[in-house]
Order: C-alpha cells, then structure tokens, then sequence
C-alpha cells in the first residue's frame, strides 16, 4: 500500500514509476488483457476488461464506466464515474495460461475528480488514515471458510458436499485436497503467502489461510481470494461458495479476522511482556471498543440473512459479546503469540459473505474509538459461554449478538461511530439494501413452513 503523503516519483511519459514497472512487466509476460477491479457496496468484485496495449490510458487518464448500474453507486443522472488502477495490485490470473492480469482500482468520482465516498475501498482508506493520524499501522489476517459442493448436470450448484471429510482429515475422506493444492498453487502464483490449509469441521469446507499484511492490501487479497476459489473449483466441477450457512444443522463458514497495530517505530502497539495476557493497555482499548460497537459491527461483518443462521450456539460460531484468552465461544479471542510481533486479537464474528472493505473499516474504527476513549476491558470469560444459563450470563454482564439481519441493521442504525466509519453515502445505501433484503425475507415463506406446517392446519 502506498502512503498518500509521500511523492510518488514520475517518469518522462508522465507515469510513475511503479505503474511503468506494471507496463514493463505486462511486456515481459506477454499479458493480452487487464481485468480493472472493484467492489460494489455489498462486496460483489465487479471488473472492467481492457486490452494490455490501454495499460498506460489506464493509469494516466483511468477507465470510465457508468456507476448508475453498480449496487449502491450513484443515481442515473450522476453516473459517470472513473478507475484509477492501483499499480501495487497488478497480478497475472493464474487460470487464464498467463495472458490476463488483474489491477485493483480505486473510483474517482469524475465530477470533482476526487475519490468517489461511495467506494469500499476508499472507506477502508479513510480508517486507515484516521490509525495513522493517531501514529499507528493496521494489520489484518483472515480465516476465510468456504464450502465446495457438486454441480448438476446443467451445471448448476447443488448442496452435495465433495467429500466426507472433517477437521484436518486426510484423504480419502478429503477427496478435496487436490482441489486445495491447486487452489493453492494459482494464489502462491499470485503472491500471495500461504500459512496452511486443511479441511474444517463440516463435510465438504475447508479453509486455506494467507499471512497477515497492512489492512488494505488483506482486503485485496480476501477480494480476489474469493474469485481464484471460485474459478479454480470450477475447473474441477465444483461449486466454491462463501455463504455463511449453506447446509442446516451443521457448522457455517465464519472468516476469523486477527488484528494488530505497530506504532511509528514498528513495534507492535499491542504486546506488553509485563500484563498478564501480554496485551497492553492499548490492545484492551482497542478491544474494548470492538465489544462496544459490536451489535452494529454485525450487520456490516455479517451481512446477510444467512449469517444469522450461523451465529447460533452450539456450531462454533460466537453469538456472546465477551473475550477471552482461551476458549473460542467468545466473541474475540486472544491467540497465543510465539513472538512480541504476533500479539493480536481475533475477532471470531464476521463472515465471509461480508464486504471486506467495509468490515475491516468497522472493526478498526471502533477499535481506535476505544483507544481514543480510554475504554476499560471487561475481564475475560474463561469459561464455557456456550454452558452458561441466562441467569450466569446476566451475572457476568455478557450480551448477545443480534439475532438476524433486522435486529442488526437497527443496531447500525442507533451507532454514530459505526456511521462515520461508513460514510455517509456508503451507510445511506448499504441501510437501505439490507432493510429491502430482510423485508423480503420476511414475506418469503420457506420451504421449512411448508413441511412444517401446510398438512398441519
């Protein structure tokens, strides 16, 4: 990620010299196409493809496209808007035999040439820069599960599960291993690090999880994380989804979010040899905001009506706002740290589904809220959550999450913080997307009401 306050050197032709790198290397990779990236509001990766002879348009003069038909942009009579390819995000697509390339793009909103309020992306910025004006970095490493199944003859999704395996199995009831390594493989050739991957605890999911980097470039790499999944499982006939909660009765794919901040000098902000869970008083802010904001947190990091079918007790996925240094039923969990650098937190909440963009963007700015606000840290609940009575919960001042999509919105709703970190524009239509998707749930009626209850009355 580049910083915005240092001079970025430009060559004679008026380009800078890490865009005329990324043209150098588009030569020298006989790259044919540019696939020009960005995310909608609800975190759809959408794309613009150009030839790789408009690499150097692209980058002086940026590619326009009518925003009026993005998700959550700009109305008909304002929608010209323009891509400003990102120079540091250039990657040749590992499915396309080395000819097709990716550049993560920010909007411009080309009526004041300014970055459009409305991209996620610039939100994640705008929390970034609020971390920097307080003198810290942010970094973020995701957990992102997901779940493989067959597809039909036609090919279309079904909810059959490409094998029968469970946490860390092995072949052969994790016939989709192969699947993995190749997935693997086309993310490695993408520069991305990988730390591990095994199978999760339901049939048919799986998690491949990648090293921690500043928060921007997390967001990136969750984004196109997605689609490298997606296109590579479909090269063997499999479906790859990232909905929270796709088979009932069973564990749901969460996206486990670490987070830490290094102060001006790169030490980490959080560690604190001395405290007796090696966090300091700044990581207890920092986690204390998170906990305060975290019914509104929900509804941006679990975004759909699905992800509430998630956050229930008892399939390992936290629904109680409390932390811990042990036990994964919290909210957030303090992992162990081999080394002062690795000291974070883990916020065990969001899903995949979630707009990462925005998801990091809430979760920092109610972090830096609690520093800000000299926030105090409940102390830890080192029990079982999941085994307390209501009346135990009450005792230890332990709240719950909301319990669906409607619940959270109106959290999001009564929470300034949670607003600002959204921007108006972004907040206004995000509000309004996720009122119109739970209203129709509402009205739906489901198949589960049928069975239940057409013969019954």
């Amino acid at each position: 990620m580049t910083d915005q306050n240092t001079p970025i050197p430009v060559t004679d032709g008026g380009l800078s010299a890490e865009a005329q790198r990324v043209i150098d290397e588009i030569e020298e990779k006989d790259v044919d196409f540019l696939r020009l990236q960005f995310t909608d509001i609800l975190g759809t990766v959408k794309n613009v493809a150009v030839p790789a002879t408009q690499a150097e348009k692209a980058f002086t003069d940026g590619i326009y496209f009518d925003g009026s038909s993005i998700e959550g942009f700009v109305r008909i009579q304002e929608s010209d808007m323009r891509l400003k390819p990102d120079p540091e995000t250039f990657a040749v697509l590992p499915w396309r035999d080395g000819r097709s390339a990716r550049l993560i793009c920010d909007v411009i909103n080309t009526s004041t040439g300014e970055p459009f309020e409305g991209d996620p992306r610039r939100v994640l910025k705008n929390a970034l820069d609020r971390a920097e004006e307080m003198g810290y970095t942010v970094n973020v490493a995701p957990e992102p599960e997901f779940f493989l199944f067959e597809e039909d003859e036609d090919g279309r999704a079904t909810t059959k599960t490409s094998d029968a395996g469970g946490y860390f199995d092995l072949a052969p009831k994790d016939l989709a291993s192969d699947v993995r390594r190749d997935i693997i493989y086309g993310l490695e050739q993408m520069d991305f690090e990988i730390e591990a991957s095994h199978h999760e605890v339901a049939e048919g999911q799986h998690e491949i999880n990648f090293e921690y980097d500043d928060a921007l470039s997390t967001a990136d790499n969750v984004a196109t994380f997605r689609t490298v999944v997606r296109a590579i499982a479909a090269q063997h006939d499999l479906h790859a989804t990232f909905m929270p909660k796709p088979i009932p009765k069973i564990n749901g794919s969460g996206m486990h979010t670490h987070i830490s901040l290094f102060d001006e000098d790169g030490n980490n902000a959080f560690h604190d040899e001395g405290s007796e869970f090696d966090l300091s008083e700044t990581a207890h802010s920092f986690l204390a905001g998170i906990l305060d904001h975290a019914p509104a947190i929900t509804a941006v990091a679990d975004p759909t009506v699905n992800s509430y079918k998630r956050l229930v007790p008892g399939y390992e996925a936290p629904v109680y706002i409390a932390w811990s240094d042990r036990n994964r039923s919290a909210l957030i969990r303090k992992p162990a740290a081999r080394v002062p650098a690795a000291s974070r937190i883990e916020a065990r909440f969001p899903d995949p589904s979630c707009n990462p963009y925005l998801a990091f963007a809430a979760l920092i700015t109610a972090g830096l809220e609690g520093i800000e606000q000299g926030l105090d840290c409940p102390d830890p609940v080192r029990e079982n959550i999941y085994e307390f009575d209501e009346e135990m919960r009450q005792e230890y001042g332990i709240e719950t999450l909301p319990a669906n999509l409607g619940e959270a919105v109106d959290a999001l709703e009564e929470d300034e913080i949670i607003e600002e970190a959204l921007g108006g524009h972004v907040y206004d239509k995000f509000v309004e997307a996720k009122n119109q998707e739970y209203d129709e749930f509402r009205i739906d009626v489901s198949q589960w009401e049928l069975d239940r209850y057409l013969e019954t009355y």
